[in-house]
């Protein structure tokens, strides 16, 4: 056990004696990396709220499903619960239906009404609401398939053009984080490979008492997943302060713009996994570049 300290805390001691080297190019690495992170982290923030919004607004985006006359709601609505992208399933009578048309055009005398038209008009109809709104397509597709529906409407153009813009944001998101990995992981390795180099002739006394190249350049690959580390750290708080603003300047505003403000928070889920990917891209960003930087070194 007090060898295993020994060594931690010589490899302690060493990253930050190389860190101090590093000087601003220190900075360099971690700013890059907190802008990468940044961009990275609002990018998933916002394809999270994107999803959650999609999720509220779909379920407000029912399939309407008009039956063939003489079908009763009853009859067809045992069938459509089975289907798996129904979430849940509310039969309308023709009666309730015309009751609340009656209503809602004013006409206080209901027998008239339906004595002049020789009875009621209209059909019994489901009220079907999906699962996610991207089901709500294949969903509409399989109750128009269905005995006895005559018709089948829903908001097919809006559900489209939200899934669209999900997926557009997401495909440019990626682009710039793959940019700005590569970059991040060059300034990492421009940064330990400097590092290295200002440490040369420490490095080769070490060589020449015998230590191993792993053992003399594993400080510096930790100086890199500080690099990324530290990057993340500083990138979570910059988004916490951003999401902060926008609540705020939001929850003033109407009570439509207040229900975004309500869909811009996050899950518990989602706001304890953001952090932890930050810091996980961070590190993994960091160690790639110093890997790559003491490799072309320990290889000579």
């Amino acid at each position: 056990m007090f060898r295993f300290f020994t060594k931690l805390d010589y490899l302690l001691r060493e990253t930050f004696l190389g860190l101090q080297r590093g000087g601003w190019m220190n900075w360099a690495a971690i700013s890059t990396v907190t802008v990468l992170l940044f961009l990275f982290g609002i990018g998933l923030q916002t394809s999270w709220h994107l999803e959650g919004l999609l999720n509220q607004f779909g379920s407000q985006l029912e399939v309407s499903v008009y039956l063939e006359t003489g079908v009763g709601a009853e009859t067809l609505k045992p069938i459509v619960e089975k289907i798996p992208e129904v979430a849940t399933v509310q039969g309308i009578p023709k009666e309730t239906a015309w009751a609340s048309l009656v209503k809602e055009l004013g006409i206080s005398d209901l027998k008239d009404v339906t004595r002049q038209l020789e009875g009621n008009p209209l059909v019994d109809e489901l009220k079907v609401k999906a699962k996610s709104s991207e089901m709500v397509p294949p969903l509409a597709k399989k109750l128009k398939a269905l005995g006895g529906v005559e018709n089948v409407q829903y908001v097919d153009e809006a559900v489209k053009q939200i899934a669209q813009l999900n997926r557009g944001l997401n495909w440019v998101s990626l682009a710039i984080t793959s940019m700005l990995t590569l970059t991040s992981m060059a300034v990492i390795n421009t940064t330990i490979r400097l590092i290295v180099m200002a440490r040369r002739r420490e490095i080769e006394v070490m060589q020449l008492v015998g230590a191993t190249s792993s053992w003399i350049y594993f400080p510096f690959v930790l100086q890199g997943v500080t690099f990324g580390v530290v990057g993340a750290t500083i990138a979570w708080g910059f988004i916490r302060s951003v999401e902060q603003f926008l609540q705020n300047q939001l929850s003033q505003q109407a009570d439509f713009v207040q229900f975004l403000a309500t869909g811009l928070q996050l899950k518990p889920g989602n706001a304890i996994a953001l952090p932890l990917i930050l810091l996980g891209f961070g590190g993994s960003v960091g160690l790639m570049g110093s890997l790559f930087a003491v490799r072309r070194f320990s290889t000579r």
